[in-house]
């Protein structure tokens, strides 16, 4: 019992360093989490001396855990989703495609239409954040405009974001949810989907029904967009849709934004070649996160803590449906301390994966319930950076956003739905 309590001490450490500093400060982002892995890493590497008597032998137990396979993958596919992400959006096509996508929107679909973009927007683009940062402004003019509920249309836009953060292939969540589980991105995006389709088409209803009292006029954007900006992002989207190796998907959407860039004269080689070197640094605290929290994980596993956590699990659960409700569980426990689905998918994605492989959990179904718990949990979050930056660009409080979350609420429902009446059934 002391042995499987301290080799988890580190995870403890993590999440007590990490909240420590964020109540102390009173802001959860201004202390990055990466501070807090590093003490955890120090502790572990210190304190686990039941793998090892030597310091040195420690350290390459952590370094192996760094340079898994899987998590150099991982950092493949994140330094090439930041290129294509800050290429693209220099190049014009995040505003094309949020142009694009609002051009005419009859004021009675207003609420319907931004959701339906936001969610096209974040499918394409693969990051919540981005997402609202893009259509946030949008919306809040015309909330203005129209004398509409500003906190209501923002929740609208933060709904949609994480309907693309959580089924995206090119979304850092995704990336982590299916190397964890070693599983296919396509799989777990068809079983992702039946999954979520029900939450968002109840959604799209409830704002169907929502704006049935405006007017029938249109609101036009003020330019014309220039649809063919958007192109990297419908590549990209078709590709990786039609079961193109992820890697290849992003090299596709990069080569193609060079392309676009400089055939419509925004973007020069140099510049395009300065805006990957950002989209780059823009990963960096991610990928070291990402690094720490593989070596630190191999320590607790090395150290018998995934052993005994499971064990504890395993002893109070039976069957699919308890598993399942452990993997999902542990994820937003995991995201309400972090404020951080990525983090918590790579912390409870070990564990998850051992409990799918005990009970006979497909992997595409325990990455699903990971991604879709996590999404909710940092959905309704008012400390999490999507309604802290939502609230910021809206000038209001994400207090007032959080009663119009009904898609993040949603799919939580849905997550619980699918455990207890398992589904959808799958067939490896």
């Amino acid at each position: 019992m002391k042995r499987g309590l301290l080799a988890l001490s580190p995870i403890v450490v993590l999440l007590a360093v990490y909240l420590a500093m964020s109540l102390a400060s009173g802001d959860f982002y201004r202390i990055s989490i990466s501070v807090a892995f590093v003490a955890a890493a120090v502790y572990a590497v210190m304190a686990l001396r039941n793998i090892s008597r030597s310091l040195q032998e420690r350290v390459s137990v952590f370094s192996e855990g760094a340079s898994d396979k899987n998590i150099m993958y991982m950092i493949w596919i994140f330094v090439l989703a930041g290129i294509f992400a800050a290429t693209a959006k220099a190049m014009g096509a995040v505003d094309a495609t949020v142009h694009f996508t609002l051009r005419f929107v009859p004021v009675e679909f207003l609420p319907a239409g931004i959701f339906m973009a936001a969610c096209f927007v974040s499918l394409s683009i693969g990051t919540s954040v981005g997402t609202i940062v893009a259509l946030t402004p949008v919306v809040t003019g015309l909330a203005t405009q129209l004398g509409s509920d500003t906190a209501q249309m923002v929740a609208i836009v933060v709904g949609g974001a994480f309907f693309g953060d959580n089924l995206s292939f090119i979304s850092d969540t995704t990336i982590a949810a299916t190397m964890t589980q070693g599983c296919n991105m396509r799989d777990k995006f068809r079983t992702n989907l039946l999954i979520v389709l029900p939450a968002a088409l109840v959604s799209l209803g409830l704002y169907l029904f929502l704006g049935l009292s405006g007017a029938g006029d249109c609101v036009g954007m003020d330019a014309a967009a220039e649809w063919y900006k958007a192109t990297p992002y419908i590549l990209v989207l078709v590709c990786a849709i039609t079961g193109v190796e992820v890697l290849m998907v992003l090299v596709l959407g990069i080569a193609s934004t060079l392309i676009v860039g400089l055939a419509c004269g925004s973007l020069s080689v140099v510049s395009f070649c300065e805006e990957a070197g950002r989209g780059v640094l823009s990963m960096g605290e991610l990928i070291i996160i990402t690094l720490m929290a593989g070596g630190l994980m191999n320590m607790v596993k090395q150290s018998g803590g995934f052993d005994f956590i499971t064990r504890a699990i395993t002893n109070r659960i039976s069957g699919k449906r308890g598993a399942e409700s452990a993997i999902a569980g542990l994820t937003v426990l995991t995201d309400v301390c972090t404020a951080n689905n990525t983090i918590a998918i790579i912390t409870v994605g070990p564990i998850a994966r051992d409990l799918s492989q005990r009970f006979g959990i497909s992997p595409r179904k325990s990455a699903s319930l990971m991604d879709t718990a996590s999404c909710f949990a940092q959905g309704v979050l008012p400390y999490g950076a999507q309604l802290l930056m939502a609230s910021g660009l809206a000038h209001i409080s994400p207090i007032e956003i959080i009663p119009h979350l009904y898609y993040p609420m949603a799919i939580g429902v849905m997550v619980v739905l699918s455990i207890i009446f398992q589904f959808p059934r799958i067939k490896e």
